[in-house]
């Protein structure tokens, strides 16, 4: 049976004694990552908050190695649980390297005097989200992104067996994002660190989470590894989506698709078709394209973006009606794009429509891998 490290026991949450959100059921074993997802004011934060104590729990239990959490002193629980949440700390005076040995408090007793062994830790910690550098700088007098490092390298500092993390990479930038998550799952791996978090991007979730939480309305809707998550149809509907789209497989987000008869017929494949794609989207130019198998790099995007997508089913050859089709939207279309310079074996049904398309005089554009060669018409 599997040891539960943390859990809760029908929590409900919510400010004033007015209920927010309840019968929270959550759990996670030691080392796990869980991440709590769901649209701006769903009550993520409300839950995080309600777990680290700065909120009154209305209803139910915290556990953390099974030890009610109102149970430990201050000082037991800030041996074992780290939080880094928005709200800014007063630190008027204090150095970068200052802020982050607040982390060590916990073990230096009433006096707050840092031992060596103490200092060796804040100094591990600085370089572990590369931020020693930083260290003799005003905290006060760095950037957002800046202040969010030394945030976090104080709650490694604190050597803690659980960390409470609220939007942790809103103010990274995408190297030091997926440097601090390298970073939260070695420590997972190597220190048995449990973390749970509040996300907005949902693939660094899928990604890195063992578990997610997925908070909708006033209730928790789903909880579960990120298999059962991120299912089709259902991200859309946790976030209430109505333009757009987002693809549970890559986790890829697009724009809403620009409407009426497509005006271009664009010809990819093996990734190649995403940027034409995206560029066709953004001047608001309805297109079609085909033929692609849809476990293509290209499907998705296209599937998302084209007015009308011609597809295969992976490993099957095109068939003769596939091509007809296609042919079809290519009378239909002004011009042709074709972003391939080569076709492979498989690839042969896109050659033959490639001729045709010439035949026609409607190709003005081979893209291959150039980003300076001719534009689509209007582009």
């Amino acid at each position: 049976m599997e040891k539960k490290y943390f859990y809760t026991e029908a929590m409900t949450v919510g400010y004033q004694g007015i209920p927010l959100i309840r019968d929270i059921q959550i759990h996670i074993s030691q080392g796990e990552i869980l991440t709590l997802i769901g649209p701006n004011g769903a009550g993520k934060s409300t839950i995080l908050k309600s777990i680290a104590g700065q909120l009154k729990l209305l209803g139910g239990a915290v556990y953390l190695d099974n030890r009610e959490l109102t149970k430990m002193s201050g000082s037991e629980l800030a041996q074992k649980m780290a939080v880094v949440f928005t709200e800014r700390i007063r630190s008027e005076m204090m150095t970068c390297e200052d802020v982050v040995a607040t982390g060590r408090y916990p073990y230096t007793g009433k006096f707050g005097i840092l031992s060596e062994a103490d200092r060796k830790v804040v100094a591990e910690a600085m370089e572990l989200v590369h931020m020693t550098e930083l260290r003799d700088q005003d905290f006060m007098k760095i950037s957002d992104g800046q202040r969010q490092r030394v945030m976090l390298a104080r709650a490694i500092c604190q050597e803690p067996e659980i960390i409470l993390l609220d939007e942790p990479t809103s103010y990274l930038d995408v190297k030091y994002k997926l440097e601090f998550m390298t970073i939260l799952q070695e420590m997972t791996r190597k220190k048995k660190l449990s973390v749970i978090m509040s996300l907005h991007e949902l693939d660094l979730a899928e990604r890195i989470s063992d578990r997610i939480l997925c908070v909708h309305g006033n209730y928790v809707e789903k909880f579960g590894p990120p298999e059962e998550i991120f299912v089709p149809g259902y991200i859309p509907h946790l976030f209430d989506m109505t333009v757009g789209s987002f693809e549970e497989g890559s986790g890829l987000m697009e724009l809403e698709a620009p409407q009426g008869a497509p005006a271009v017929f664009v010809i990819a494949g093996a990734g190649t078709g995403r940027s034409i794609f995206r560029q066709l989207q953004r001047k608001g130019i309805p297109f079609a394209a085909g033929i692609l198998y849809e476990n293509d790099l290209d499907y998705p995007t296209a599937k998302a973006l084209a007015v009308q997508v011609l597809s295969a089913e992976p490993f099957e050859a095109v068939s003769e009606e596939q091509i007809l089709a296609a042919r079809y939207w290519i009378d239909q279309c002004s011009e042709v794009i074709c972003c391939r310079d080569s076709f492979g074996v498989w690839d042969q049904a896109n050659a033959r429509l490639l001729e045709y398309a010439k035949q026609c005089g409607k190709v003005n554009l081979i893209a291959q891998s150039s980003t300076e060669r001719d534009r689509p018409k209007g582009m």
